[in-house]
């Protein structure tokens, strides 16, 4: 459970909470739009030069159906909420996360007086140097994941996390609430570095993952399993596993993540190659032969396509 010094301090009525009391039953769009139309401007809600805030939820009125021009990560405190997502039910319960791109059209039903959520405002321009400090370690299912917050081939839109019993998570999110809600020393850098955290921990946890459709959930899976065997699996075996006709699983693994499946486990394969060469003191050819290429001649020239140089001389540039 969060600390209860940060719900003491997310606990009292708004301002803008109490004209709500007060007889004012609608939701204030100018304090988060600039026009007459749906969508949340960031300028409204952070200060120029940031790419994240906090704010906390709004309760006692239902908040109409919006899209945002940045990303939202909703932190359930305390109780429940209740989001109509691109016209679908999601109910965020304690301790669980909800990631919504701005594409995503959401409504809120109108939450409690112990009903205590938190809103991370982030522009979409952090997730993208999130995953970039991943480096060698960047994989499909880790770019599947941020694309579905960035806008890119995914239309899904949002990331349901039920991750309340997920201590790292808790204290992570526990520790970017504190630092923002609070002047702390070198919080700019605090909170970059315990977002990073927070996401790399979420990617660990993708099976804490609900899912919008059924096909999505498909391809979370496969690439959860290329994850782990990329250095033998084939379209026909993941066909057998998960009891699907290869050519469907193709298109929608076309469909989802704008790649067919075989560049997918070439870009696993070539990664980990690239983590072993940083990493290891492994011979080369031993690299190639452990990511799956028994032919290394094949092996250095996917190598020198994907990192414009070799090997080699990757090694040597670490």
């Amino acid at each position: 459970m969060i600390d209860e010094k940060i719900i003491e301090r997310l606990m009292p009525v708004t301002d803008e909470e109490k004209l709500i009391l007060e007889g004012d039953s609608a939701i204030n769009k100018g304090l988060y739009m600039e026009n007459e139309g749906s969508v949340i401007n960031s300028r409204k809600l952070l200060d120029s030069g940031k790419l994240i805030t906090l704010r906390p939820h709004t309760r006692f009125a239902d908040f109409p159906e919006h899209t945002h021009d940045f990303v939202e990560v909703v932190y359930m405190v305390k109780g429940s909420t209740t989001h109509i997502i691109n016209g679908r039910e999601i109910v965020l319960r304690e301790g669980e996360l909800l990631f919504l791109g701005q594409r995503v059209r959401q409504s809120i039903k109108k939450a409690g007086m112990e009903d205590i959520a938190v809103n991370f405002i982030v522009l979409p321009e952090f997730f993208s140097t999130s995953l970039s400090v991943m480096g060698d370690e960047d994989t499909p299912l880790k770019r599947f994941i941020v694309d579905c917050l960035c806008g890119g081939k995914s239309d899904s839109g949002y990331l349901h996390f039920k991750v309340a019993d997920i201590l790292p998570v808790q204290n992570l999110v526990e520790n970017l609430i504190w630092t923002l809600i609070n002047e702390t020393h070198n919080k700019r850098m605090t909170n970059r570095l315990t977002m990073e955290l927070l996401f790399l921990q979420l990617l660990n946890y993708t099976d804490y993952l609900a899912h919008d459709t059924y096909e999505e959930e498909i391809i979370v899976e496969i690439l959860r399993y290329v994850e782990t065997n990329y250095q033998t699996a084939s379209l026909a075996e993941i066909s057998k596993l998960f009891h699907h006709d290869a050519c469907w699983l193709s298109r929608e693994i076309k469909r989802k993540t704008g790649k067919n499946y075989i560049d997918l486990v070439q870009e696993k394969r070539l990664s980990q190659a690239a983590f072993y060469l940083k990493n290891t003191n492994m011979r080369i050819s031993d690299i190639s032969e452990a990511v799956g290429y028994e032919n290394i001649s094949y092996f250095h020239r996917l190598f020198a396509k994907k990192y414009s140089t070799s090997p080699k001389k990757y090694r040597d540039d670490k």
